[in-house]
């Protein structure tokens, strides 16, 4: 078969007319490119539309299309060559050349292999990967001999969906090339980080790109995996007029179709290429109606009244030089042989106010007398001042910090510090489900986090006007709620459409986007909403008593998850995990678990590398078999019914005979780390520390590099058709992929699922800014199931990608305290996910078709 890297760089297909009524027809003449550096191994049809009115003496407008074909096509939703034809005509656009490209294809050229797409790579990835690609490779070659205006003013870029959110990218990679934006519901979800795009458009108001964007988006949209589509439209409308952006929001009618954007594609254009388009203005909807507390948030002589006690100030040691002011409410039904409930509120002074719009004390008072809510222990806190600060009037100056940050440090700050001072007062529950944490605000977000960092010690959650925006990365939680496994966590939710609107960004979008991720994912969720009103308690306090009876309500949640959103392709989480199964134990108490394979019937094979011994697990009774005493780092049976282990301290490759636990040596001079074997039983080796892929003739012994480069290759695993093989990388932030060709070699390389990293508990949480996060995703074993989903283990647990590399979600780590070294699907039908988690293996059933 002939290579496609000698193909030439555009084969011209055809030159034919563009049908159109009674106007000038411009011509599109077609090709394929196939000689991308950037996405090597990638080949793309396009074509370019030339206006009749064209003159080579002039230079011409351009405009380039993502997912071009379905543009150009006639008769489509766009049929964007003949809409051209009819404004350029009419002179409500510049003559324009029109460039329709679409996404790579990495052609299989295995047998029985299938082509694999690269383009929500391309399309959904932030950075300037693809920008580079169209300016520097692409655009040189599809208008060659045109004469086309270098002026960004004059040069557009549009697509759908993915190709939306690509086409924002790349003017906003390269402004200078491009300085107009048309998204048709552009995908500004975390299929691959775009959620932080409002964020980041904040942040430029001081010095806005000189971009001007056209959304379209309609208003019955997604809602699945990757997010909100129209929540995550109206979140970027917000930030880019906020920053001061030329730009137009339009919400049709309909969904995630090309129908609606194709109706208003003219008038679109139009307001483009205008320069007397007026921009869309979102109005502000901020009340101040007349305030009015809860009828439970009034004092009654008749009820008996619980106490609360001030506390010494706190000097804390992990927000080291702080001290706070801080309180405890117990309730007049507390008795010190029951262990009462727990609740703790952030800002606690103002929460505790009886004059106040909160009057905790009193509202907690009433409810525990009527029996809508346990006795209840209530932890009142403030943040932290830095003793060495001056204070200005009540604000403290750790507040920032300590509320906004992610991560497990004021997680720690309470278990290690604040309640074992209260436990040596009170007898509190263990049990999460009888402890609550709550806020408003930022200590809103702060209540959020501590349970998401630890729903074993708090199961609900109470927020007012929660500030998941950006003040230090927290408008990452809606992604993260939903593409990780569920937690047992109940959550309350309020929020008005008159919230503030700042730098930070759009408190009204950002909560309706994680109270929707939280539904989506199924949880015990409840938001309440309201128009008008403004950053404040007074929506919040009104309905806080309320509040309290839903979140502490006896009725047991039953989740309810509607993935009738989720496209073709779309692998979610939910429908992978099967309701009520969780992690359980199949080995515990080994020297160190790795190397998990499974043989033919379904049998779950290790390796305990401290033993040193290999072991069968029986599908059908469990019962544990040794097979040989060798210490493995990878193991996989191969096609010849023998299993291949790699021992990188003997520098070899061994075979072991599963059944008589005969080994021999295959290869010597490597060390491996993991392996991975084809079809027809040719092996492929990580030796992390050379850096490098080695393939491995199991006949012979001899060893061919077949990829160097990537930081610390370590896990590796073929597609089902043989045709990818990925490759996990421990210090790195990707699992790469090759296209495995018929003579064993390597190629199209590409940095194809972004792995979720953990979040640096030492390095800086600066303002406006996401966390530090460490720079090695610790990626290790990996395992492939039947629908192609790629599980690839690591510091945040097991991290699951769909065939093209999209992230699905991620398993956190049964215990974290120990390392996660590998996984394997295993069970008669292979349905079984089993880990390595250092002293112990656990094993959960899914639903892999």
């Amino acid at each position: 078969m002939k290579s496609l890297a000698l193909l030439p760089l555009a084969i011209l297909l055809a030159i034919s007319p563009v049908n159109a009524a009674d106007v000038p027809t411009g011509t599109i003449t077609e090709g394929v490119f196939a000689d991308s550096r950037t996405f090597p191994g990638t080949t793309r049809q396009y074509s370019v539309y030339v206006p009749a009115q064209y003159n080579a003496d002039e230079p011409a407008n351009l405009m380039v299309f993502m997912d071009g074909k379905n543009y150009a096509r006639p008769g489509g939703a766009f049929r964007v060559p003949e809409v051209f034809d009819n404004l350029i005509d009419q002179q409500a656009m510049p003559v324009t050349i029109a460039v329709f490209v679409n996404p790579g294809t990495i052609p299989a050229t295995k047998p029985g292999a299938k082509d694999r797409s690269n383009r929500s790579l391309e399309y959904d990835s932030l950075g300037d990967r693809y920008a580079t690609f169209l300016v520097d490779e692409f655009l040189p070659v599809a208008l060659k001999g045109l004469n086309v205006s270098q002026d960004a003013d004059r040069r557009a870029v549009c697509g759908i969906s993915s190709g939306g959110i690509c086409a924002f990218t790349v003017a906003w990679e390269k402004p200078q090339q491009f300085g107009k934006v048309l998204s048709h519901i552009g995908s500004f979800t975390n299929i691959r980080g775009g959620w932080a795009y409002p964020g980041l458009v904040r942040k430029t108001k001081d010095n806005p790109k000189p971009i001007k964007v056209y959304l379209q988006e309609g208003k019955d949209d997604l809602d699945n995996l990757h997010g909100n589509w129209p929540l995550g439209n109206r979140d970027m409308a917000a930030a880019l007029q906020f920053a001061g952006y030329h730009y137009k929001l339009v919400m049709t009618e309909g969904g995630h179709s090309a129908k609606w954007g194709g109706e208003v594609l003219p008038d679109a254009l139009r307001w483009l290429w205008s320069d007397d388009s007026q921009p869309t203005v979102i109005p502000e909807t901020q009340t101040k109606p007349e305030w009015q507390p809860h009828p439970d948030a009034i004092a009654n002589d008749s009820v008996p009244q619980g106490t609360v006690e001030q506390m010494e100030p706190w000097e804390s040691d992990i927000f080291a030089g702080t001290v706070r002011d801080w309180a405890i409410y117990v309730p007049a039904q507390y008795k010190n042989e029951q262990p009462a409930a727990l609740m703790v509120f952030q800002d606690g002074e103002r929460m505790r106010d009886v004059k106040g719009r909160w009057r905790i004390p009193t509202v907690l008072d009433n409810l525990i007398a009527r029996g809508e809510m346990p006795p209840t222990i209530a932890v009142f806190l403030n943040p932290g001042h830095d003793k060495s600060k001056p204070r200005r009037g009540k604000k403290s100056s750790n507040r920032g910090f300590e509320y906004d940050s992610l991560g497990d440090r004021y997680t720690r700050f309470l278990l290690e510090e604040i309640l074992p001072q209260v436990q040596q007062r009170y007898k509190i529950s263990s049990d999460p489900a009888m402890r609550a944490i709550g806020g408003s605000s930022s200590g809103a977000i702060c209540a959020f986090t501590v349970a998401w960092q630890r729903p074993d010690q708090f199961g609900k959650v109470y927020s007012n006007v929660g500030s998941f925006t950006n003040l230090r990365g927290g408008n990452v939680y809606p992604a993260l709620v939903r593409k990780t496994e569920p937690k047992p966590i109940r959550v309350y939710m309020s929020d008005t459409s008159g919230d503030v609107d700042n730098a930070f960004g759009s408190w009204p979008w950002a909560n309706q986007r994680m109270a929707s991720a939280l539904k989506y994912m199924g949880y015990d969720i409840r938001f309440d909403w309201a128009e008008g009103y403004a950053h404040n308690a007074d929506f919040g306090s009104a309905r806080f008593p309320d509040a309290m009876k839903w979140l502490w309500r006896g009725e047991t949640h039953t989740p309810e998850v509607d993935t009738s959103d989720d496209l073709r392709g779309d692998l979610t989480l939910v429908n992978l995990l099967i309701p009520g199964q969780s992690w359980e134990v199949v080995a515990s108490d080994l020297g160190f678990a790795d190397a998990p394979c499974c043989d033919d019937e379904g049998n779950f094979i290790f390796s305990d590398m401290k033993a040193p011994a290999v072991y069968r697990v029986d599908a059908a009774d469990g019962k544990q078999t040794l097979i040989a005493k060798e210490s493995v780092s990878g193991l996989m049976l191969g096609p010849d019914g023998l299993l291949y282990g790699c021992q990188g301290a003997q520098s070899r490759v061994i075979s072991i005979d599963p059944e008589s636990g005969a080994v021999n040596v295959v290869a010597t001079g490597v060390k491996p780390n993991d392996l991975a074997i084809t079809a027809d039983g040719m092996i492929y080796i990580t030796e992390t520390r050379a850096k490098q892929v080695t393939r491995i003739d199991p006949k012979t012994g001899a060893t061919t590099v077949v990829d160097t480069g990537i930081t610390r290759p370590n896990g590796i695993a073929l597609s089902g058709d043989g045709g990818t093989l990925a490759v996990s990388d421990s210090g790195g932030q990707n699992t790469w992929t090759f296209r495995v060709n018929p003579d064993g070699s390597l190629d199209a390389k590409m940095p194809t699922m972004p792995m979720r990293l953990a979040i640096d508990e030492e390095g800086e949480f600066k303002f406006n800014e996401p966390p530090s996060y460490k720079t090695a995703s610790r990626g290790d074993g990996m395992a492939v199931d039947a629908a192609g989903r790629f599980y690839v283990t690591s510091a945040v647990g097991v991290q699951i990608f769909d065939p093209t590399g999209r992230p699905c979600g991620v398993l956190p780590t049964p215990d974290p305290t120990q390392p996660l070294t590998s996984c394997t699907l295993a069970g008669t039908n292979r349905d079984e996910l089993y880990i390595t988690n250092g002293s112990t293996i656990y094993r959960r059933k899914l639903t892999v078709q």
